[in-house]
């Protein structure tokens, strides 16, 4: 049976990976469930495949360097022992001020809207959900791009998750504000010069570019939401272990991500007891899982379901997770 779902898996995967452009695969789920682990094994397996592939972390509590042993950051960094694999923690710092240099961009270039755009700059380090506003921005480059053959997402806990994947539609709304008032000053401001054609400062001002620039991101955060919700090129697999709050928490997220349009491909049921255990307390925690795991069917039955068993090891080095690859995707 488990060889079968495992197929399964493997067979899902691939059947994306033969359509054209960047492929998306991103990892949700509660804390602690082994989001990280799934999201490494499956890049070391595609990039074992040879395709060019980056795992970007837009987890806060970063845990990739933890799993490969070694030092990422912002930008792109390749995994040591390939040429074809790279990781991006998503700095939430450093995201910030890349935000806060854009709003500053759009204070010096228009005037008449620098009061506003200063309090928004205010209160961007105390917002809740800026940090994903900004993490968005950098986000949405990857969603740009087409450096990559297959980009997974490692994403943080659910209720971040969550969050995160309705900014296109928060920043769709902002933006559409935006370009409203901008093409009434902008109106407002030809017509002026029309009755009092004098020089100054504010000829320098120009509000269609101004225009062309927030049309430009509208249009970026709509290919996001495309891309998104694209069966064929974007998948999201929930990692839950067998019991009730992972499985509560991951059924609440599946109604929220299918509201949000995007699709849910499986689902991986992590940390499993072994059939063979000796010990009574492990025989009874085995017990206790297998009802979980018909409760998991039950709830997520129309989706691929995939075993990942308790290791005895932590999940840590390239070798251990090509073992999960294994497990995930066969040989």
């Amino acid at each position: 049976m488990l060889g079968k779902i495992k197929n399964k898996l493997k067979s899902i995967t691939e059947k994306k990976l033969e359509k054209d452009g960047t492929k998306y695969i991103m990892f949700g789920g509660k804390g602690g469930v082994g989001k990280t682990t799934m999201s490494a094994a499956t890049g070391v397996y595609l990039a074992d495949k040879g395709l060019k592939t980056v795992i970007v972390s837009t987890d806060p509590a970063h845990s990739l360097r933890d799993i490969f042993e070694q030092e990422f950051g912002h930008e792109p960094t390749k995994v040591k022992g390939f040429d074809n694999l790279y990781v991006v923690e998503i700095d939430p710092q450093k995201a910030m001020e890349e935000y806060k240099e854009k709003l500053k961009a759009q204070i010096e270039e228009n005037p008449f809207l620098g009061e506003m755009l200063e309090e928004q700059l205010e209160m961007a380090a105390l917002s809740p959900g800026t940090d994903e506003s900004a993490a968005f921005d950098t986000f949405l480059k990857y969603m740009d791009s087409n450096e990559f053959d297959v980009v997974i997402f490692d994403t943080a806990p659910t209720g971040h998750t969550l969050r995160f994947l309705g900014m296109p539609e928060i920043m769709d709304k902002y933006m559409t504000k935006m370009i409203k008032l901008r093409k009434q000053m902008s109106g407002f401001m030809k017509m002026f010069k029309k009755f009092l054609p004098f020089g100054g400062k504010d000829e320098d001002i120009d509000y269609d570019k101004m225009l062309e620039e927030l049309e430009e991101m509208k249009r970026r955060i709509e290919r996001a939401r495309a891309i998104l919700s694209d069966p064929e090129r974007t998948a999201f697999r929930l990692v839950v272990i067998p019991e009730e709050m992972s499985i509560l928490e991951s059924e609440r997220a599946m109604k929220a991500l299918q509201k949000y349009g995007i699709p849910i491909d499986a689902v991986i049921v992590n940390q499993l007891i072994p059939e063979n255990v000796q010990c009574e307390f492990c025989r009874a925690r085995r017990e206790l899982q297998l009802k979980r795991l018909e409760e998991i069917k039950e709830k997520f039955g129309d989706k691929v379901i995939a075993y990942v068993p308790l290791l005895k090891t932590e999940a840590r080095g390239v070798e251990t997770l090509r073992e999960i690859a294994k497990i995930l995707y066969g040989e």
